[in-house]
């Protein structure tokens, strides 16, 4: 399939909810994605295509919580490299590194263990979508903070007019999403 079926492919299977979860608001729900086979697979293998390339492979993949856990996995399973989740502050056992970021109306907390990633690590990070890229960008930091480069930013979907793209491209993240929903 060439890139912009692919793309119009998955978005004709992403559910928009309205008003949820609150007034104004266009949810994009990626779970049909997920429970149709095919369309998992098409959306799975556009990623694991683009990651296989030598100059693009990772030595780990980070998946924020929770959503880019589903993905980030499966993308690490087909890669043959690591996974790493990013969970939400109090999730995790073992000793960890956190970093606070704020959300519209307050401010979040997530964290990652000490021993994730090495130095020098080529780390892929992956969420289901970009909104206002406070959560990648947090992600971005604490693997940082362990010494790890972080060569992409990736997500099934970029809402482009939430700011959150743009943000993290300033902040130096590179990024690839599949497709937007810009305008609608």
């Amino acid at each position: 399939m060439q890139d912009r079926y692919i793309n119009e492919y998955l978005k004709g299977h992403i559910r928009t909810v309205p008003n949820w979860p609150s007034p104004g608001v266009q949810f994009r729900d990626i779970t049909p994605l997920l429970q149709n086979p095919k369309v998992f697979r098409v959306m799975v293998d556009a990623f694991v295509h683009r990651y296989m390339d030598p100059g693009m492979r990772p030595d780990v993949v980070a998946g924020l919580d929770a959503r880019g856990f589903i993905l980030g996995s499966v993308i690490a399973y087909e890669l043959a490299v690591g996974f790493v989740p990013i969970r939400k502050k109090g999730k995790l056992p073992f000793t960890t590194v956190e970093e606070t970021y704020e959300l519209e109306y307050g401010s979040a907390t997530v964290e990652l263990h000490t021993d994730a990633v090495k130095p020098g690590d080529r780390v892929l990070l992956v969420d289901d979508l970009i909104a206002t890229g406070g959560t990648m960008m947090a992600g971005k930091k604490l693997l940082e903070k362990l010494g790890a480069a972080v060569i992409e930013g990736a997500a099934i979907v970029d809402l482009p007019e939430l700011g959150g793209s743009a943000r993290l491209r300033q902040g130096g993240l590179p990024l690839f999403t599949l497709l937007d929903f810009s305008g609608t």
